[in-house]
């Protein structure tokens, strides 16, 4: 008889996680504003976006306002109420210390007696150690890091150069990578996993960075898709930063302004603060993962099973005599065929969830046996 429905068993599912990735590059032209070609005046560029409220600028890899236009990341500046560049007299020094406030709140949280944990340098945060207390904020775009960054793939070169010279010259750039993020990461954050970020000059020969070796400057949070950066990164070792005394701080002029490395923000807007990192990316690159988990159906037809349709035109009783089924090329036989094209997937409510089409008719006899493998992907 002909049969529509058969139950799945426990032994008829099996469920499976595949993490997919992607590579992201992300070129120095498209952020610092001069891929259209020739340079662009700060404030002007039309992949930018900036906001009233001045907290932070948005970049994109097409003038914002086109409809092809895809957001990239978020780019903001902030320091820790202690931090030496804190006071009330600074441009912008609220807003500052309620963005390292908000962040560390998200990416570290609260100790055990309430108090907001700074961020770390070393990513202990309970044994302590130095703390990063003025930081550039990097928040990547969903649609480029999807579930996570993958780890160990984080890949920023960063320029040395005064001013707002593109490009700089090759001996003045420093590479940040999470060098130890597959392996070496923390899961001590409310955000999720992270990676210690380290700074090493981009050659051997480079004597860009202070005794030419690699140090910590920053976190990279996998999930949350965000990189936390030090203002150590642009001043040399004499004012408490990475960069070598013969490369020295580096100078921010903007406005005909002359203020070295991260001291810049106590007079100047979170925009501002935002142009002198974005003109100085020189590149940027990581792989995203997608995690994709699947059901798996192994939906059965044995010999005995599904070898008729319930189709009314199926069978014929012309002549008066008993029925016989209409085969595939118009001729009669009492031989049971079918031929198998949807598999439908029901819940115990006979509710239909799922259909799966095979990519042609498969012959179903009482003498072969069909195992069709359906995926639910979600």
């Amino acid at each position: 008889m002909a049969s529509s429905f058969k139950s799945l068993g426990s032994n008829d599912a099996t469920t499976t996680r595949t993490l997919l990735h992607e590579s992201i590059p992300i070129t120095g032209s498209i952020v610092s504003g001069t891929y259209g070609g020739g340079a662009i005046a700060l404030g002007g560029e039309p992949h930018i976006k900036t906001y009233s409220h001045g907290m932070f600028q948005s970049v994109f890899d097409y003038p914002f306002l086109s409809s092809s236009a895809n957001h990239i990341f978020d780019i903001t500046t902030g320091y820790a109420s202690t931090s030496h560049l804190s006071g009330a007299a600074n441009t912008q020094n609220a807003k500052k210390i309620n963005i390292y406030n908000q962040m560390a709140q998200v990416l570290a949280g609260f100790d055990e007696t309430g108090s907001l944990r700074l961020l770390d340098e070393d990513g202990d945060i309970i044994a302590g150690g130095t703390k990063i207390k003025e930081c550039y904020f990097v928040n990547f775009s969903r649609i480029l890091t999807k579930d996570e960054i993958k780890k160990g793939t984080f890949e920023m070169t960063l320029t040395t150069a005064d001013g707002f010279a593109e490009p700089a010259p090759s001996g003045e750039r420093i590479i940040i990578t999470d060098h130890s993020g597959s392996d070496g990461y923390f899961v001590n954050s409310p955000a999720g996993e992270y990676g210690v970020l380290f700074a090493t000059a981009s050659t051997d020969t480079d004597a860009v960075l202070s005794a030419n070796r690699r140090f910590p400057v920053g976190l990279l949070y996998y999930q949350a898709g965000i990189a936390v950066l030090s203002g150590s990164i642009f001043s040399d070792s004499d004012d408490g930063g990475i960069l070598n005394t013969g490369v020295g701080t580096v100078t921010f002029n903007p406005a005909g302004a002359s203020v070295t490395g991260f001291n810049t923000t106590t007079g100047s807007t979170n925009d501002v603060m935002a142009d002198n990192f974005r003109n100085r990316l020189f590149n940027l690159q990581f792989n995203n993962t997608t995690e994709l988990n699947s059901t798996i159906y192994f939906c059965r037809a044995s010999n005995s099973e599904f070898n008729y349709s319930s189709n009314p035109t199926y069978l014929s009783t012309s002549g008066g005599g008993p029925s016989e089924i209409v085969v595939k090329d118009g001729t009669r036989s009492t031989d049971p065929h079918s031929y198998i094209t949807t598999v439908g997937l029901y819940s115990a409510d006979n509710e239909l969830l799922a259909v799966a089409k095979v990519s042609e008719p498969l012959i179903k006899t009482p003498s072969n046996e069909l195992t069709l493998r359906v995926r639910l992907d979600y």
